[in-house]
């Protein structure tokens, strides 16, 4: 059988690691990735560190907490699964001046790094996740990004398959929608080769990764196109409607509209703890402002060009019900804005904001998995950057079937 084995880029504080560890199947992590730029402690690295310990490389050395561009992609050591959540930036790229043949990407461009490691490890498998824009992006040139990201994946031998998914419809406590992006090699794995005897609509409606994962109640509106050959090409001219699943193969795109089969939602009232601290909660003197950042707004503006023009927009539930699933969680949960969860409290009723903890359990984490020495600030931000564990959960049983046949 082909060994459980995955490597973790853009680890957080170890996300996809919980997910499959869940499991219990017998998945082993022989090395992961976690630098934050620019910043003196790496929190995030120290949390993952604290939970899973550290990982050496092929060469014996350390080298996880260090910006991923200048480690040896040659020294990681071998793995089936390659995984990671990566961030949406500007995937154009250019011809090499050394050859015509060669490509290079935007300095600090993560999805490169992920494709250096894809040429120089070849894992059969791999499993990404990233912002649903990512889908739309850029906004002169739609799908632009995402198809670049897909030919690279051609040009290497695998196929993809993609997904919108938004995890509160799949028993999770959060309407947080993330793009899922699987791939494997085509031609050398028993699964790519027993989906090159489906068609593109079949994967994508019911015998797919993406559809056994996260069930669907219908595949619709289908359309099709195909990538130039040239990646400079796809930089420069591709365009194209990405829906919210679909495939690739050699180059082939199908996409579709999915509906997905609603599960019975965890709801934001579930995750509440008995006894939040104080310091949570919302003093009188900030009511006032908090109420005005929720509410519906229309302000008159001038642009620097002088055009006047009136900005608008609606209200935010305030405070957050109960009775349903959280909103999407950002890196400034906590602050003063109106994007932050505020919450009456189970045990007196007042408005506050959500724990730390509270903010773990809306992403799936263990209690406490952030109380590692960092400071709140940080435990807010690691878990608005991190993934919905339940997520990966759900996706590692799949892939336990597939490694299975392999």
């Amino acid at each position: 059988m082909m060994n459980k084995t995955i490597c973790e880029l853009f680890a957080g504080v170890g996300g996809f690691r919980l997910g499959f560890d869940r499991l219990g199947s017998g998945w082993e992590t022989v090395w992961f990735s976690q630098w934050e730029p620019g910043k003196k402690t790496q929190w995030a690295h120290d949390c993952y560190v604290s939970h899973f310990g550290d990982c050496p490389d092929l060469n014996g050395e350390l080298h996880t907490g260090e910006d991923i561009s200048t480690v040896d992609k040659n020294a990681i050591p071998h793995h089936t699964l390659l995984v990671g959540g990566f961030p949406c930036q500007d995937y154009s790229v250019a011809h090499t001046l050394a050859s015509s043949k060669g490509i290079e990407g935007k300095k600090g461009v993560l999805w490169w790094q992920i494709r250096d490691t894809l040429i120089a490890k070849k894992p059969p498998f791999c499993l990404l996740e990233n912002v649903d824009r990512l889908l739309r992006s850029p906004a002169k040139q739609r799908g632009r990004d995402f198809g670049v990201i897909l030919a690279c994946f051609a040009e290497l031998g695998y196929s993809v398959e993609w997904r919108v998914v938004n995890a509160a419809l799949y028993g999770a406590a959060q309407r947080r929608r993330r793009t899922f992006i699987f791939a494997y090699k085509t031609a050398d794995t028993a699964y790519g080769r027993a989906m090159s005897a489906l068609s593109p609509e079949q994967i994508v409606g019911s015998s797919g990764f993406m559809a056994s994962a996260f069930p669907i109640a219908s595949a619709e509106d289908f359309s099709y196109a195909e990538l130039p050959r040239d990646i400079v090409e796809v930089s420069e001219k591709f365009a194209f409607a990405f829906d919210n699943a679909g495939f690739m193969s050699g180059g082939r795109i199908a996409t579709a509209h999915v509906t997905e089969l609603e599960e019975r939602p965890v709801t934001l009232g579930e995750i509440l703890v008995e006894n939040a601290d104080q310091k949570y909660f919302i003093p009188s003197d900030k009511m006032e402002k908090w109420s005005y950042l929720k509410g519906s707004k229309k302000i008159d503006r001038t642009a620097a060009n002088g055009h006047k023009y009136t900005f608008s927009e609606g209200p935010v539930a305030f405070p957050d019900p109960w009775d349903r699933p959280g909103r999407t969680m950002l890196t400034s949960e906590s602050t003063l804005n109106r994007s932050t969860h505020v919450v009456s409290d189970r045990r007196t009723g007042s408005l506050r904001l959500l724990t730390p903890v509270e903010a773990e359990r809306l992403q799936g984490f263990d209690d406490d998995w952030t109380n590692t020495g960092m400071p709140d600030r940080m435990r807010y931000f690691c878990m608005g950057n991190a993934l919905v564990v339940p997520m990966i959960t759900r996706m590692g049983r799949v892939l336990d079937k597939i490694i299975e046949k392999e």
